[in-house]
């Protein structure tokens, strides 16, 4: 009868401590300003993360990476070409509320610069070839994703955890992602070769 009773005891104890405010600790917000512990400008207003990018830029060598994979040429036979960026730009200087979120975003972006220019030249080679790629292709892709991942959806048996796991991760890839980088792309390249 004690065992119970110190049972009941501890359990309405238990419930009722879960109902009280937990102390919170005395900084839990930390600013932007107070997380970064080093300047965001030097001496002359360059901005730091900036100027270490453009520098890490043209340490290795990145732009001659370019030239020598013949992107450019690529884009200019494909009917890509710097003109056609012109429109896009305008139609971004038009709407303000997209700048504003590009700028908002970019303290969020800076530190994945870096990681992009050092993933870059070994995917110059896949861009050149990619960019010649015609929209049609790249739609019937998806398309036929979209099919593979119905057929991963039909033939694979759902009778363990694995398989269940396989058919879920097809249709994220097959289904979801790659269908929808191709449109996205088969839509870009559309617009900037017309």
């Amino acid at each position: 009868m004690v065992k119970l009773g110190l049972f009941v005891a501890a359990l309405l104890a238990s419930s009722a401590s879960a109902f009280a405010p937990a102390a919170a600790p005395k900084n839990a917000f930390v600013t932007r300003m107070e997380a970064s512990s080093s300047p965001e400008v030097d001496s002359t207003g360059n901005n730091i993360a900036i100027k270490n990018l453009l520098t890490g830029i043209e340490s290795s060598g990145l732009l001659t990476q370019v030239a020598q994979a013949g992107l450019l040429s690529k884009a200019q036979k494909a009917g890509i070409s710097l003109t056609k960026l012109e429109p896009l730009l305008a139609l971004a200087a038009e709407n303000k509320d997209v700048l504003i979120l590009v700028e908002a975003a970019s303290p969020e972006l800076l530190p994945l610069l870096p990681k992009i220019v050092e993933l870059a030249p070994p995917a110059l080679p896949l861009l050149g070839t990619l960019i010649q790629v015609s929209p049609g292709t790249l739609q019937a892709a998806a398309g036929a994703s979209l099919a593979a991942a119905a057929a991963t959806v039909v033939l694979v048996p759902d009778d363990t955890v694995l398989e269940i796991a396989a058919q879920t991760l097809a249709v994220a890839v097959l289904g979801g992602a790659i269908p929808v980088a191709s449109v996205v792309g088969a839509t870009i390249i559309g617009k900037l070769t017309k």
